[in-house]
């Protein structure tokens, strides 16, 4: 089976944090209605969704600008998941080919990653939603999963790959590419954007690889 990893970091939370930060400057309040529209999209759909759902004074492009200097301050060093070193590993162990489908640009992805580059150097390949040209469109849309795992050596289908995810849009856009997909939301989403996901867990800790045909973790 081939498994595709979007974010195997806990950045989302700061991306709340530099979000917050933008519309509290035009003293706009980032809702957990706008997150849900905003989580796992492309930059430049972030953009737009934020100006327009908070309805900001300034242009998609500006808050793009403030975005991207909050991103260089404080994904300096995001934190794992909990257990998606663990699983990374044990995959990379058993000859699972994984990649990394997400929507950061290529910049974004080196500034997360400069303190993992051993732990990213196991993964295949990295699929930019925002940056590569061969993805049309970002999340919700299924592109990025399908030009991801047409990176694979081996080409797998659609139905092969195990997508892990945490954002509404990305369970949507690996559903809709015709892959199954372990969800890892925050507590703040609601049971009506958990429902497409193939599985739900409270915690990469709590997956069980023999669930999808994978080798269990205690061989």
């Amino acid at each position: 089976m081939g498994s595709l990893y979007p974010d195997v970091d806990n950045s989302e939370k700061v991306y709340e944090v530099i979000i917050s930060e933008i519309a509290q400057r035009y003293g706009r309040v980032y809702t957990n209605e706008v997150k849900m529209q905003l989580l796992g999209t492309p930059e430049p759909v972030t953009a737009q969704l934020a100006v327009k759902g908070m309805d900001l004074p300034i242009t998609p492009e500006q808050f793009l600008k403030e975005y991207i200097e909050g991103t260089n301050i404080h994904l300096a060093h995001p934190d794992l998941f909990a257990g998606a070193e663990k699983l990374i590993r044990h995959l990379h162990k058993h000859n699972v080919p994984i990649a990394v489908a997400t929507s950061s640009s290529y910049d974004a992805i080196a500034v997360k990653t400069q303190h993992y580059k051993e732990l990213f150097s196991l993964f295949h390949h990295i699929c930019s939603g925002s940056s590569d040209p061969e993805v049309k469109r970002g999340k919700p849309n299924p592109d990025v999963y399908l030009v991801c795992a047409s990176r694979f050596a081996d080409k797998p289908n659609p139905e092969q790959c195990l997508v892990f995810e945490d954002a509404p849009n990305g369970v949507i856009g690996s559903v809709r590419a015709g892959m199954q997909v372990v969800m890892v939301p925050a507590e703040s989403t609601s049971e009506e954007l958990r429902k497409p996901a193939t599985l739900v867990l409270k915690s990469l800790t709590e997956f069980k690889p023999e669930l999808f045909g994978l080798p269990p973790f205690n061989e």
